[in-house]
This record gives C-alpha cells, structure tokens and sequence, in this order.
C-alpha cells in the first residue's frame, strides 16, 4: 500500500466524489440509477432523469408521482424504478432520516440503507464514504477494489471478501482513504521496471 501512495500521490478530494450529488438523499438516487452500468452510462442516465425535474435530483414526492413512461424514457428499468420509489417512501415514512444520519455508527446506517429495496451492503458503503466521509469503511463487495489488490499485491486471483478483510487489518483506521487510492491504481498509468 505504501509503494502505492508513492506512486499516486496525494488525492485531491473533488476527485472522490466521483461527481455524486451533495445531498444525501440524491446520492442514493444516483446510486440506485447507477447500479450495473457503466460510470458514463449511469451519469447520463442520471441526467436525463434530473433534466425531467429542472436539473436536480426528483423529490420524493415527485418520484412517487412521476409518470412511469416518462422514468422509462429516462432510461430506467422497471426495478430501478420500483427501488426508486421504495426509497422516496422510505424517506416520506421517515424511516431514512438524513439529519440524523451524522450521529448513527456505521452499522445503523446500513441497516437504514439496505431497509430499502435495490440498495445493499455495497450501496451503503458508498454513502459511508463518499457521504459522510467515514473513515474506516471497506467495500469488501467492490469488484474495482477487489481487482485493484489483487494487482498491487501481485495475487494470483482477486481476494474474496474475507481474505480482502484479512489483508487490509493493517490499514484501519484508513480503510476509506486505502479504498481511494486502490481506485485510483485503476486509472493510474501503470510505471515499468
């Protein structure tokens, strides 16, 4: 991990965000429309859902009431629209309350997160992260992390979850930052020997 950070450098925080909203309940609106698609697909069809609502993430009202044809054209599935309008009820119900999410331990949080359909284990570290900045989160579920250690530690396959969780004890109570750079490797032009 330390030839890793050499390697990079410093990260700067823009970058992290990964051009997820800023308010919470519209980073779980992006994370929903961005399941299983690729970042440039997710973003656009991201957009085009936030153009129909004056280029801003819909409300849960909104959401609950949107014409389902309209949310299709938007290039939403059917299941990302059933997930979506769970977490608008959710949050209506006010099981989900933003406010309140700085104060719960990262286990609360989850457990509010992955109450809703389409949103689990993966969705809240994301929040845990990129949201409320945690510090300590390892998104064991995370292909890109998975691959992004079995290429810096030179493995023979990616790590499963529980060998991933072994092999990053020492970086507690950096795992979040140690997830950043991991990322960042990905992208990284590789340096030759």
């Amino acid at each position: 991990m330390a030839a890793l950070v050499r390697r990079i450098g410093p990260l700067e925080r823009g970058a992290r965000r990964r051009s997820r909203p800023d308010d919470a309940y519209g980073v779980l609106v992006r994370t929903i429309v961005g399941q299983q698609l690729s970042t440039k697909a997710a973003r656009s069809i991201y957009n085009r859902l936030a153009t129909i609502f004056g280029d801003r993430p819909p409300t849960p009202e909104e959401l609950l009431a949107a014409d389902e044809d309209e949310l299709r054209a938007a290039g939403l599935s059917r299941p990302k629209i059933r997930y979506l309008r769970d977490l608008a009820s959710h949050v209506l119900a006010g099981e989900i309350d933003f406010d309140s999410m700085h104060a719960l331990s990262d286990e609360e949080v989850s457990a509010r997160i992955t109450a809703v359909k389409g949103l689990g284990q993966w969705s809240a570290d994301m929040f845990l992260m990129f949201h409320l900045s945690r510090p300590d989160i390892l998104p064991v579920g995370d292909l890109g992390i998975r691959r992004a250690v079995e290429r810096a530690y030179e493995l023979p396959e990616m790590p499963d979850p529980d060998a991933l969780r072994v092999l990053a004890e020492p970086w507690r109570p950096h795992r979040t930052l140690a997830s950043f750079y991991l990322w960042e490797s990905l992208d990284a032009v590789p340096v030759s020997k």
